[in-house]
C-alpha cells in the first residue's frame, strides 16, 4: 500500500497496565517509524484521551502498541469494532485467550499443543504439595500480565509462598508452572508466516523484565543454531499454536525446546514489544525487512471483525 492510502493513522501507546512504559517506548518508535516513512500517524493514549476522539477527529487506521490488560486483551480490541475503525493485530477472542496464560493453555492441552503441566495456586494452596506434583524449579506468574511482570522462579518449595504473594498483587489467578530446562526461544508471526527463530540466553534466573528490556548482558543468537529442517518444522507448530489461539495479523509465540528437542509452548503475544530491545523486529530484520518495512506491514494487515 502506497503511505497515502492508510489515511490518518492513530498509534495506541501507553495505557493503563503495569506494561505502560514499555508501550510509551514501542509506540514512539512505531510512530516515528510510520511518519518516516511519509503515513500521517498521530500518537494516541488512551489513559489520557477518550476513545470517542478516534472517531471525532477522523482516525481511519489504528496501530495498536499498548501492551498488557486493557490494550492486549480484547477490550481496547471490541472499542475499536464498535466504532468500525481497522486495527492491527488479533481480535477480540484470541487477545483475550492469549493474554490468559490459563485458558491459553486449556485450548492448546484440547488441540493437542504440548505446553508445561501447571496447577492454579490460591492462598489456601498447599504449596509443598504442588511442588512434589509438579516438580522444582517452578515458574509462578500471574495468568494476566505479560512482559514477566509478577513472574518469579521458585527453586525450593520454601520459595513458593513469596512467589504466589508476588504474582498475586498483579492478579486473582496465579499459575504454579513446570520449569523446562532447555533452550528458550521466541518466534515472530507475520501475516500467515513464521520468522526466523530466536534463541534467548541470560545470566538472570530467567529472562524477566530486566533482560528484555533494560539487561545488556543478555544474548539474542539468531540464526538460532537449530539445522534448517528443525526450524522449519518448529515453525509450522509454531503457526499451529498462534492459530489454535484465533491469532491473526502478527505475534510472537515462546516456547522451550527440552533436552530431547521437544517443544513445549509457554505463551502468545499479540501485541509484541517494539522497542529496541524487542525480538519481533529483530528476526524480520534477519529476514531482510526494516523496521519500517515491518511497521508498514503490520499496519497493512489491520482490520476490524
Amino acid at each position: 500500500m502506497n503511505a497515502k492510502d492508510f489515511g490518518k493513522v492513530a498509534v495506541l501507546l501507553g495505557g493503563r497496565s503495569a506494561e505502560r512504559e514499555v508501550s510509551l517506548r514501542s509506540g514512539g518508535m512505531v510512530l516515528n517509524a510510520l511518519r518516516r516513512r511519509g503515513v500521517d500517524a498521530h500518537g494516541f493514549d488512551p489513559q489520557q484521551r477518550d476513545l470517542a476522539a478516534l472517531i471525532a477527529e477522523k482516525f481511519d487506521r489504528v496501530f495498536i502498541a499498548l501492551h498488557g490488560r486493557y490494550g492486549e486483551d480484547g477490550t481496547i480490541q471490541g472499542a475499536l469494532e464498535l466504532l468500525g475503525i481497522p486495527y492491527t493485530g488479533s481480535g477480540v477472542l484470541a487477545s483475550a485467550l492469549a493474554m490468559d496464560k490459563w485458558r491459553s493453555k486449556l485450548v492448546w492441552q484440547a488441540a493437542g499443543i504440548p505446553t508445561p503441566r501447571y496447577e492454579l495456586l490460591t492462598a489456601a494452596s498447599d504449596l509443598k504439595a504442588v511442588s512434589a506434583r509438579l516438580g522444582l524449579p517452578l515458574m509462578v506468574k500471574p495468568a494476566n500480565e505479560g512482559s514477566s511482570i509478577g513472574m518469579s522462579k521458585a527453586s525450593a518449595a520454601a520459595e513458593l509462598d513469596e512467589a504466589y504473594t508476588l504474582a498475586a498483587n498483579y492478579d486473582s489467578v496465579v499459575l504454579a508452572e513446570q520449569f523446562i530446562q532447555g533452550i528458550e526461544l521466541t518466534a515472530g508471526v507475520l501475516g500467515g508466516e513464521a520468522l526466523p527463530l530466536i534463541k534467548l540466553e541470560t545470566p538472570r534466573k530467567f529472562y524477566d523484565y530486566e533482560a528484555k528490556y533494560r539487561a545488556n548482558d543478555t544474548r539474542y543468537i539468531i540464526p538460532c543454531g537449530l539445522a534448517a529442517a528443525a526450524e522449519a518444522e518448529l515453525q509450522q507448530q509454531v503457526l499451529a499454536a498462534f492459530n489454535a489461539l484465533g491469532c491473526r495479523g502478527w505475534g510472537r509465540v515462546d516456547l522451550m525446546l527440552d533436552a530431547v528437542g521437544k517443544p513445549w509452548f509457554i505463551e502468545v503475544n499479540t501485541s509484541p514489544g517494539m522497542t529496541d530491545h524487542s525480538l519481533v523486529p529483530m528476526a524480520a530484520r534477519h529476514a531482510g525487512l526494516s523496521f519500517e518495512d515491518l511497521v508498514l506491514r503490520i499496519l497493512e494487515l489491520a482490520h476490524v471483525g
